[in-house]
């Protein structure tokens, strides 16, 4: 039987995982079964932590208005802040409010005496 010459195919797949692990320190980025595995993990851990993301980011926006609101004297707590902003049916979210309260703190101060009157 004649020697049969592989396609390229199976060539450019391990190529295209190749150039995704590049990056990778070792035999993570030298050894096929490694690179497949370890671009499994990967895939796993950056959709876990897309997640993972968006709570970190919104606990820290409200740790932000929290003690803005805090520290400057308005007499009540963040729950009580954004309870109020529903009820007056002003809406904005805990991203806009942290980077007024960083930005501007006169201007969140403003909005809760709108709120409270």
């Amino acid at each position: 039987m004649t020697r049969v010459r592989r396609g390229y195919i199976a060539r450019r797949r391990r190529t295209k995982i190749r150039l995704f692990a590049s990056t990778f320190i070792g035999a993570h980025s030298r050894l096929t079964r490694t690179i497949t595995q370890q671009k499994m993990r990967a895939l796993v851990s950056s959709h876990r932590d897309r997640g993972r993301q968006k709570r970190d980011f919104r606990r820290l926006w409200i740790t932000r208005i929290n003690a803005v609101t805090r520290e400057n004297k308005v007499f009540y707590s963040y729950s009580r802040l954004i309870h109020n902003l529903y009820k007056k049916q002003l809406i904005l979210n805990r991203k806009i409010l942290a980077q007024i309260a960083i930005s501007n703190k006169n201007c969140l101060y403003m909005i809760s005496n709108k709120i409270i009157k």
